[in-house]
């Protein structure tokens, strides 16, 4: 009787520092907040690619979900950025998280802030997070008025809000005489750094007028523009990298190769040199901050409401539709005339968006990106459409955006994902006119300088018969 040897697949290694050839772990000088996959492809890649890299580790802790604390503590924050063009990947192991956190571990929070050598607190944590109204005052919800008292008791206590987090590490660091900070926010908010500093004030002023001086004086708010399209993890990158590199990551990213951030600020306490991996610092952000919110994250809204719609999944699948397509380069054109920067620059961008969403290997799914219309539509769409307006031009690819919106709050394409679309969802179920008038006025309400967008006649029009054509021939 023969045998055949039983053989075995040796159980890879997990993703450690304790395996030969990973980075050191760096000092903690940078405290993240809102630690994701956009995170790790963005401000970590640019932090581990600075001349002084070594000298900056990141201690980021997540939002309300532990999730990304839970895969990547046992890997020493360290994960996998596969960078995915068109021809090819490549891999690159990213080091510059030096401890990784859940939200909760808030002894753990305050005891980064109270140290000197932590110059940098940055966030990532969408628009949603800063519970700003458009005039940048602090939306007075129930958890902002849980926050207060509790801080008012005691001004360091663990409570629930970006604002609230961070004035209880703020008070932490004065207290401790830890000296001054930069608050760098990296979210889709124009002038994001003035309303981060704008809404701690206003919590800080309620809690103790004292700690909102001491905030005025040595907090630098600083406001950046960020771009990399980064889609979700699936399990098929997590398979790639073992297979191609020989260790378990429970938490790669894939991201696409082009990236960006411009950044203003006076960095007090130092600040990495995230020049060398290609950041500009400026003096004025706010025409690259409005480039990129009208023409990346706006048309990024219409495919996804729109795209989803017409049975696409993706940002690639959506802009090979030829009406997604056009309605895009609609958008563009009615943008482009209102961005202060070269008309030659912005077509370079337009060109570098259409091969960059045209990319089939960046899957950024459409479900993904739907998310919060009621607070996006406000900051990437509204804005282009007061400007056309002004002009005397009705905005056709602004409508389409509106009208997308409407369809995706009545069920239609992916599934909703908005804590704030209550106000939309109790009218849109009305005749078409009277829910786009209602929308628009939700959107644009009559202010001192204008009516609201729903008294607009023509605009109305535009947006009513764009319902229909979203619709028309889907796929």
């Amino acid at each position: 009787m023969s045998t055949s040897a039983v053989t075995t697949t040796p159980a890879l290694p997990r993703l450690s520092r304790a395996l030969p050839g990973t980075p050191p772990a760096a000092p903690v000088r940078i405290v993240h907040l809102g630690l994701g996959n956009f995170h790790r492809a963005h401000q970590a890649w640019y932090t581990a690619h600075a001349g002084d890299g070594a000298d900056w580790g990141i201690a980021a802790f997540t939002g309300r979900r532990p999730d990304a604390a839970d895969a990547l503590a046992p890997q020493d924050g360290l994960s996998t950025l596969i960078t995915r063009a068109s021809d090819g990947d490549t891999f690159e192991l990213v080091g510059s998280l030096t401890a990784v956190h859940a939200a909760g571990e808030h002894d753990a929070y305050l005891d980064y802030l109270r140290r000197p050598e932590v110059a940098v607190v940055t966030i990532t944590v969408t628009e949603q997070g800063y519970l700003a109204d458009p005039s940048r005052q602090l939306r007075r919800t129930d958890e902002v008025a849980a926050d207060i008292a509790i801080l008012q008791e005691d001004p360091t206590a663990a409570v629930g809000t970006l604002p609230g987090r961070l004035v209880a590490g703020l008070a932490a660091r004065r207290t401790a005489g830890a000296g001054p900070i930069t608050v760098l926010s990296c979210d889709n908010l124009p002038e994001n750094g003035e309303v981060a500093a704008s809404v701690v004030t206003q919590l800080a002023q309620s809690v103790d007028p004292a700690l909102a001086e001491w905030i005025a004086e040595h907090v630098d708010f600083a406001s950046s523009m960020v771009d990399r399209i980064t889609p979700t993890t699936t399990d098929a990158d997590r398979e790639l990298v073992a297979e191609e590199l020989g260790y378990v990551d429970a938490s790669p990213v894939a991201t696409e190769p082009f990236h960006e951030w411009v950044m203003t600020g006076r960095f007090p306490a130092g600040r990495p040199r995230w020049e060398d991996a290609g950041a500009r610092v400026v003096d004025d952000v706010t025409p690259f901050e409005q480039r990129k919110l009208w023409l990346l994250n706006g048309s990024h809204s219409l495919l996804a409401y729109a795209g989803s719609i017409r049975g696409h999944a993706s940002i690639d699948e959506a802009i090979a539709d030829p009406a997604c397509r056009r309605w895009v380069e609609a958008l563009w054109d009615e943008a482009a005339p209102h961005l202060p920067l070269p008309a030659d620059d912005v077509a370079a961008y337009r060109d570098a968006l259409l091969n960059r969403y045209a990319n089939p290997r960046i899957r950024h799914r459409l479900a993904q990106i739907v998310a919060d219309g009621s607070t996006k539509i406000i900051v990437r769409t509204v804005p282009v459409i007061r400007a056309e307006r002004a002009s005397g031009r009705v905005p056709l690819g602004c409508a389409t955006v509106v009208a997308a919106w409407i369809l995706h709050l009545r069920g239609l394409g992916a599934p909703l994902s908005d804590p704030g679309a209550d106000p939309y969802l109790a009218v849109v179920g009305t005749d078409d006119e009277t829910a786009v008038r209602s929308v628009l006025d939700l959107l644009a309400p009559a202010g001192e300088v204008a009516a609201g967008l729903g008294s607009d006649d023509d605009l109305v029009a535009a947006v009513v018969t764009q319902l229909s054509a979203v619709v028309a021939d889907q796929w």
